[in-house]
């Protein structure tokens, strides 16, 4: 039969790259008009371009001949609801064959929508015949670029489509063989050489390399992950005429269960199946108005907030990505998703979403289900909200933050760390009306054990979303006063000690405020329990912020960074500096009190100035540390007796 050679060029373009009379044309004034060109196309570039660098891997080729295949059975059955609807791939080691009962194309269509990149039979302004059943129905396609065979090029050199158009029944079945180069050929069937039945056959062979994605075995997998959602039919045989079912259709959340334990057993083993890992919980996603079907499952350990993504989405069925990002709102990274949607737009290469009001939209459901189940949790049902909350508190606190119904829903099982344990708001709110709120772990860890025995209640802000949360209490249980935490607070809870007490412990405060005056640390004498602690570390806000100012300049001084230095000078304030509060009920404080040897008494402040300086768990700078090395070294000399002079250097 007759056969036709083309270049997709060509056939893409029928008037000349260059206009060749343009350059002479002229106005009335003998003015040059601008010459009008035409793009130049490499169109073994443009193909090398999309199929091995538009698609992240070769596996893709797969997907594309099963979306080809839907859009054809889809499209047939606009016009006729009844018309079989199968696709059966061939996968034998040596060639990939899949075959559609679909609507087929004529030759016309075949050079319009085979050898046209860019052009997609499912969009645009298209004719009659086969292409306006394609307009009709356009939304229930799942490809819409035009492109989407040439990553069979990925692995094979050549295309072959045998294809006989289902719409019209005088046209004859026609042969189209593409190769990578940018050249196809058709050549018009016998009757004798057609198929029996309308639908199109593509048909590939490997290129050489490229024989493991030809594996029946490899190419089962592929079209299962892909494909296992599909509509419509799907089987593969391979070279033992072996038969693999590839859908597994109704999806597993449109299938009816005996009862609701049955149902969440059958999408939990999905998750583990699909996902890889046993869900802590699970909420069904059903969103008729944005086209969502699916499920979130909770992970069964705690996730951070860069942990988000591994979301798997199909579109109309057909795998889009198993590491679909943005899907739902940052807060709820302890949930991965899988759905099915027909409202999302993916992008070219089909591996991604499209970032668009759409995606936006469907976020924002899905956010507001998952918060919904969460509010329903803790109105119905909470054990389970416990078990959620043990693993997950941080992303329920993150959602909380910014909704004040969720956030009273919550609160009698959200754990914050406060000076009576690790307990709800709520709870500690029942001992304490005034709760003090410190600005970080650093500090709660300074007053904590003082704080609980003079009776102060105190939260620790330094996690995570918890000093929001704490702020938002007063909204939530009228009555309840929160305050920052400063340490004049903690001052003025601590027992005076009597003047005459006061005044025998004059000595060791004087030497005590000599001492740590270099540090920028005052001194006080209180009484206090527990006795375990000698001395507390009062350290404001202001004060270490003065310290950081000041450590800042020295390091700036010591590169010779003069004029940074005179900045951070410039920058000095006089304000509240660090208190140790010496503790009168303690007996090593007494001790040192009785201490008659004033070096010996110097060291044990220093040793003590250390102590409450761990305890307080800041940043030790290099000044202090070197106070807590001659404190050690010093101490153990005067138990061994042997105490530690100071160098002094040798006279010429």
């Amino acid at each position: 039969m007759s056969s036709r050679v083309r270049s997709i060029e060509r056939v893409s373009s029928e008037k000349p790259l260059v206009s060749e009379s343009a350059s002479a044309a002229t106005d009335a004034g003998g003015r040059g008009l601008p010459s009008v060109h035409a793009f130049q196309v490499d169109l073994r570039g443009i193909v090398d371009l999309l199929s091995h660098h538009l698609y992240s891997s070769p596996r893709v080729f797969v997907r594309e001949l099963l979306q080809n295949a839907v859009d054809a059975i889809t499209a047939r059955r606009a016009v006729d609801p009844g018309s079989p609807a199968v696709v059966r791939i061939l996968a034998d080691g040596a060639r990939v064959q899949v075959r559609d009962s679909g609507i087929g194309l004529t030759e016309d269509e075949v050079h319009r929508f085979l050898a046209t990149i860019g052009r997609s039979s499912k969009r645009g302004a298209l004719g009659g015949g086969a292409e306006s059943v394609l307009e009709l129905g356009r939304g229930d396609f799942l490809g819409r670029f035009g492109i989407g065979l040439l990553a069979c090029f990925v692995v094979a050199d050549e295309i072959c489509v045998v294809t006989k158009s289902a719409v019209d029944a005088d046209a004859p079945a026609v042969e189209w063989r593409g190769a990578a180069d940018g050249h196809y050929d058709i050549r018009i069937l016998a009757p004798d050489e057609s198929p029996a039945e309308p639908g199109t056959i593509v048909t590939l062979k490997p290129r050489h390399g490229q024989e493991f994605w030809f594996q029946a075995t490899r190419v089962v997998e592929l079209a299962r992950d892909f494909g296992s959602l599909l509509p419509y039919e799907t089987v593969l045989e391979d070279e033992a005429g072996y038969t693999y079912r590839i859908t597994e259709t109704p999806p597993v959340w449109d299938r009816e269960y005996p009862s609701p334990g049955t149902r969440f057993e059958a999408l939990a083993a999905y998750c583990q199946d699909t996902l890889g890992f046993a869900p802590l919980d699970l909420i069904e996603l059903n969103i008729p108005l944005l086209g969502i079907k699916g499920a979130a499952y909770i992970l069964p350990t705690a996730a951070t907030t860069s942990e988000q993504g591994g979301h798997r989405v199909h579109i109309k069925g057909m795998l889009l990505t198993d590491q679909a990002r943005g899907l739902l709102p940052d807060w709820a990274f302890f949930a991965r998703c899988v759905i099915d949607t027909d409202a999302l737009r993916p992008t070219a290469s089909r591996e991604a979403l499209y970032e668009d009001d759409r995606l936006a939209a469907v976020r924002e459901a899905l956010g507001n289900r998952v918060r919904d189940w969460l509010a329903g949790l803790a109105a119905t049902d909470p054990p389970r909200l416990n078990r959620l909350l043990a693993v997950h508190y941080l992303g329920v606190k993150a959602l909380a933050r910014f909704d004040d119904d969720l956030f009273a829903l919550t609160l009698p099982w959200l754990p914050f760390e406060t000076t009576a344990g690790r307990l709800p708001l709520t709870a500690f709110a029942d001992q304490h009306r005034v709760i003090h709120l410190t600005a970080g772990d650093e500090e709660f860890q300074q007053v904590s054990q003082i704080a609980a025995a003079v009776g102060l209640g105190v939260v620790n802000g330094g996690y995570t979303y918890d000093a929001d949360l704490v702020r938002k209490l007063p909204r939530a249980l009228p009555g309840v006063t929160v305050l920052d935490l400063d340490p004049e607070t903690i001052a003025a809870h601590l027992d005076t000690v009597d003047t005459a007490e006061e005044a025998a412990a004059g000595p060791l405060l004087a030497t005590a405020r000599r001492v740590l005056d270099a540090l920028d640390c005052d001194v006080a004498l209180r009484a206090y329990h527990p006795v375990t602690i000698p001395a507390l570390l009062l350290d404001g806000r202001e004060a270490r912020h003065e310290r950081a100012r000041a450590d800042a300049e020295a390091e700036a001084a010591a590169d010779g960074d003069d004029l940074w230095a005179g900045i951070l000078g410039a920058l000095r304030t006089v304000g509240p500096r660090a208190r140790l509060v010496l503790n009168h009920r303690s007996p090593l404080i007494q001790g040192l009190v009785e201490l008659e040897d004033a070096e010996l008494a110097a060291t044990g402040i220093e040793a003590v100035y250390g102590q409450a300086l761990l305890l307080s768990k800041r940043p030790i700078r290099s000044s202090e540390s070197a106070l807590l090395n001659r404190a050690f070294l010093g101490l153990l000399g005067f138990a061994v007796g042997r105490r530690q002079e100071p160098e002094t250097e040798e006279e010429d």
